[in-house]
Formats: C-alpha cells, structure tokens, sequence
C-alpha cells in the first residue's frame, strides 16, 4: 500500500527523532478481519498516506512476531481504558516513543463513536507543532496510567485451598447454562478455565465443575464455532450461542482444546469428544501442517467473503442432493439437523452449520460428503506460513495427549517435536518464529520456552525418554536466566521489558504454564529450586488468585498442584509402560510417572516415597 512503512526498529526512531515527527505504530497480523477492513478503508487510501507519509513516521508490527510488544501496548491500552483492547491495535506516539493516544480499529471517517484517521492524523500532528505542552499532558498522563496497570501486587495472605470454593463461585457466575461457555459476547473456548474445572472434579468431585466443563465441551463441539464438515475450531463466536463464528482458524484454538477433550472423553467415554479429537487433528493436518511443522493460521474470508469456505445456500445445496438421488424427506432432515435454513442463519440466505437435534439423520454421512466436496471447489481461506516455536509446542502437546485414546498419535507427535527442535533449536539457541522454507531470526521467547517445556513433559511421561529430560533442564536453566529478573518475569530479554501476566484470554499465559512446567520439573528431577522460584513468584505478584482468580485459572491450576503436591509413579520404564493406562485412570490429577532402575513400583512425592508393591 502507498504508506511508506517501516518495521520495528532503531531506523525508524531515530528517523522520527531526527525529524521531529510523530510515530504512527500498527499492530495486527496477517489473519485478523478488522486489520484486513483498516488496510482496505485506510492504509490503501492515497489521501491518509499521504498525510500519514507527510507528517509521521509509521511503524508496523506483527503482533505473532513480536508478542512481547503487542502485549506491553495492549496492557497499557487496558490501563487506559478500562478494558480489553485487540487487533488491530492503532498507537500514535511522541517523536520520542512516548504514547499519548491508543485506539483499535479506526475508520476512515468518523464512525463507530471514533473520530476518523482523516481527522486524527492531521488533527494530532497540529497538535504536536501548536501545542506540544498539551501533547505532553497526554503523554504524562499515559505514563501514569501505565505505572498503575504493570504494577504487580504481591499475595497478602497465605493462600489455602478454600480458593476453590471462590473461583467455582466466580465461573459459576459467569457461566452460561444453557449454552455453556463463560462470558457474553464474543464468545472463546477459555480451554484452560475448562482444564481447571475437570482437576477441580477430580480432586473433590464436585459436580458443578464437572457439569460446567462438559456443558461448554458438548456446546461447543455441537455449535458453530466447531466445522462441522472439516473439522478443527474457529477463534470465536459472536454470539452466545456458539452458533456465529468469526470465521478465522488460529493453531493455537484448536491445540489448546484437543487435550480438554482428550479428558472429558477418558471421564465419560462419550464418543462425540473422541470424535472432536479426530477431526481436529485431521483439519491441523490437511490444512495447517506443511513441512513438518504447523503454520500458525487461517483468514476468515474467502474469495473476498467473510466465512465464504464454510457457509451454504439451501436451495442451492436441496437441489444439488436431491439431483444425487436423495429423497426430499431425507434432504430436508439432514439439512435442518445441520442448522442449513431456508432463510438463512447468518447473511441473507447462507447459512452456516450447527448441530440443532440429538436424532441424527440416516443421510447425514452422505449430505457432509457432499458439502465437504462443494466446499472443497472454493479457495480456501488464506493460511498464514508463519512456523511460530510455543504455537507447534502447543499442537505437540496436544498429539502427545491424544495418543492416550489413538496410539498412532505418539509417532506423529515425536515427528513433529524433532521437526520442530532441527529448526527452531540451533545449538544453545531457541528461536521463536520463521516462515516457512526460511532460517530462523529472532531468538526465543518465554512463551517459546515455556509451551515447548510443556510438550516435552507430556512426552516423556508417555515415552520415557530419557533426552527429553536432559534438554527440559537445559530449557528451564535458560529460560530462568533469561526472562527472571529482580523477581519480574519478562516476555523476552530484548530489552523491550513487557512483563508477562497470568490473562488466559486468548492463549493459556506462558508464565503461568512456566510455572506448572518448572513445578513438574521439580517432582522429576528433586531440583527443588524450580519449586522455589515458583513459590517466591507467585507470592511477588499472584494477587488475582485472592482478588479475581476465575481471571487466572492456569496459574490457579499450577497452584492447586504445588500446594497438593505431584504424586510420582516410579518403576523401570518396561513395567511403567504395562500399567501406563491404569496411570492414566487415576482420578488424581497430579501424578507423573517417572523411570527407576527397579523392579517394583514405588508412589513417591517430590522428596519422599510412600508406597511400594510389585504391582
């Protein structure tokens, strides 16, 4: 487009310095919807480059390359407003970096209760050479609002384990019971608010958390925001219902949610979340999957259309199956049990699907084949071919804990890890993302570091190997060394200084899985220092989980295992792979199995064992 952009970097600061402009900054990336409308509306239109190119310096960044700066700007854009922000993430600063005004999406215009970019941009620009004092006001009063918004507060009180009882009250309140899930609109998975309900059952069987987590699984695994043809799970929906999806598929959704439903089905046997494990991993296979590796997403339009992949005309689709030789009854239940209406459900007469009855029709096979096929006759929505190291950990972990209900998992899941280690681990060095056929650049960040810890332990508790082991350590080392300072985890050692925090809003926080990482690491390895650092770092700055920890259910799940302790089964790996399914049964949620030169079986605890037998 006509903008005259520039990446992230010094070039651009000391141009805007030198010449004594302001700095436009864009965060978004290559998928989102509103980014894609801002590009059209505005950073293609001649007039705004031409103002933006004048009288500012304009930066561009891809929120998936560089994490550790969409976070900074979207915590100090929560501090300013009050609430969430997201993409695209539209930041206009001093000639110094210094911001002074944050927005998400503006139009080109005025609209949507914002002034337009055709006003603003000449309108803060004016005020930069008219009134810099003012300019100024804006910016102190950022840096205040920033302060407040970083600041950590420390545990007040020791922490015991009634905090179950709040934060099941907390999602109790949030939760939707008639169609599960936790919030009003938009609509997330939240997959790991849903992994802390299941270990909340498991520990006391309470009933409520298992209601709410199956609930919200079967809702969503029946709604729309599943793909009903093709598999795999859309980012989210816009509606209460699961029913309208914001039709982009992110890596991570999908890697997050298999393991969920890998628990759900090993508690209920129910086959429908089986079912949910197959297709996804099939969908991340067909279209994801290039390489070796996973790509890290796909756009929600198609051929200039949002959702146009996965939606369907009834007419058009009646006649098609009716010409097939289907009978008219048969066409019209098959249709009506997957929500595709005459009418429409979603723009005018196109309909996407979702499952509206539990009586499943005797044609519905053949009516998904067919639907797959049309499908398949379109462009599929655009795939991002960005490799990003902690997205395919998380896909890692995920085929890791799938091969408990397929074991033909276990070998795709060890393929994938080596693919992944060969490109994004060169010698000591960790890297977090590349495209697809290129080297990788930038060195690793803590959510690089923390989502491959996690799969390597799901790995060796699966496979005992025994050099899993060996680089978790060296993982662990580094990334204490990288990322812990003065007692603050940071998202990368670039000196950029985003602290991390415990939101699960869109992904699982890399600081809490860190942390259920290291404590794992201790009860593997009686390294007891990993615990400590945990301890100390929670007592530093994990106020939510006495204020709001409905907010933070990763690190309330981490919690809820250093202060129970993992119980550790121990034998030499061929007897541990005998009984590797009773393992897998027990109701505890914390048991990790680890391989002895013994012939027995031995239950231990992290520096203690308590049990022995020969079976």
């Amino acid at each position: 487009n006509p903008v005259n952009w520039y990446p992230w970097g010094k070039e651009a600061f000391e141009k805007a310095k030198k010449e004594n402009k302001l700095i436009f900054l864009s965060i978004g990336y290559s998928t989102c919807h509103w980014c894609h409308v801002m590009e059209e509306e505005s950073f293609t239109d001649n007039a705004v480059a031409a103002l933006l190119n004048d009288s500012y310096i304009s930066i561009k960044v891809d929120r998936e390359e560089f994490p550790q700066l969409d976070k900074k700007y979207q915590q100090l854009y929560m501090a300013v407003h009050g609430e969430r922000g997201g993409w695209p993430l539209s930041i206009f600063m001093s000639p110094v970096a210094e911001v002074f005004h944050l927005a998400t999406y503006i139009p080109i215009g005025e609209g949507y209760g914002s002034m337009g970019m055709m006003n603003m941009i000449p309108s803060f620009s004016r005020l930069h050479h008219e009134n810099a004092q003012q300019l100024q006001t804006l910016v102190d009063k950022h840096k205040e609002e920033a302060l407040k918004g970083y600041a950590k507060e420390s545990l007040k009180e020791k922490l015991t384990l009634k905090v179950m009882d709040k934060v099941l009250d907390e999602i109790s309140a949030e939760f939707d019971k008639e169609n599960g899930g936790f919030a009003s609109r938009p609509k997330f998975p939240e997959a790991s608010k849903i992994e802390l309900l299941l270990s909340i059952y498991k520990l006391n069987g309470n009933k409520k958390a298992l209601l709410m987590a199956g609930t919200t699984l079967k809702k969503m695994a029946q709604g729309g925001i599943y793909d009903q043809i093709g598999g795999g799970f859309f980012r989210y929906t816009t509606d209460v219902a699961w029913q309208i999806p914001h039709f982009e598929k992110m890596l991570y959704t999908n890697a997050e949610l298999i393991p969920v439903y890998v628990s759900m089905y090993e508690l209920t046997a129910n086959p429908l979340y089986k079912k949910v494990v197959d297709e996804t991993i099939a969908q991340m296979e067909s279209h994801f999957m290039k390489e070796g590796l996973y790509l890290s997403a796909s756009d929600a339009d198609s051929d200039g259309e949002e959702g146009g992949y996965f939606i369907y005309n009834y007419v058009e689709v009646k006649q098609a199956l009716l010409t097939q030789g289907l009978k008219d009854k048969e066409v019209k239940e098959a249709l009506a049990y997957l929500g595709i209406e005459e009418d429409g459900n979603i723009d005018g007469e196109l309909s996407h699907t979702h499952i509206t009855s539990t009586k499943v029709p005797a044609k519905l096979l053949q009516v998904k084949e067919y639907l797959r096929a049309l499908s398949s006759k379109r462009t599929f929505p655009f795939v991002d071919t960005k490799i990003i190291t902690a997205w395919n950990a998380m896909m890692i972990k995920a085929l890791f804990s799938a091969s408990k209900l397929d074991s033909k998992y276990l070998s795709l899941a060890d393929q994938r890890l080596k693919a992944l280690l060969k490109l994004m681990r060169k010698g000591d060095v960790l890297y977090h993302q590349t495209l697809l056929g290129k080297e990788p650049k930038q060195e690793g960040l803590l959510e690089d570091y923390a989502f491959l810890m996690d799969a390597m332990i799901e790995g060796y508790l699966i496979t005992y190997n025994k050099t899993y082991l060996t680089q978790l350590e060296a993982l662990a080392k580094e990334a204490i060394s990288k990322f812990y300072k003065n007692k603050q985890w940071y998202l990368s050692d670039d000196g950029i200084q985003a602290l991390a925090d415990f939101d699960d809003r869109y992904y699982t926080s890399a600081l809490s899985v860190m942390f259920e990482s290291l404590v794992r690491l201790a009860s593997l390895t009686e390294q007891l220092d990993y615990n400590e650092i945990v301890k100390e770092s929670i007592k530093h700055s994990g106020a939510v989980l006495e204020t709001n920890p409905a907010k933070a259910p990763k690190l309330l799940h981490t919690f809820l295992r250093f202060k129970m302790g993992d119980v550790i089964i121990k034998s030499n790996a061929k007897k541990l792979q005998n009984v590797r399914k009773q393992i897998e049964a027990l109701k505890y949620p914390f048991v990790l199995s680890k391989t002895e030169e013994s012939d027995k079986y031995l239950a231990c605890r992290v520096n203690s064992c308590f049990a022995y037998d020969t079976n």
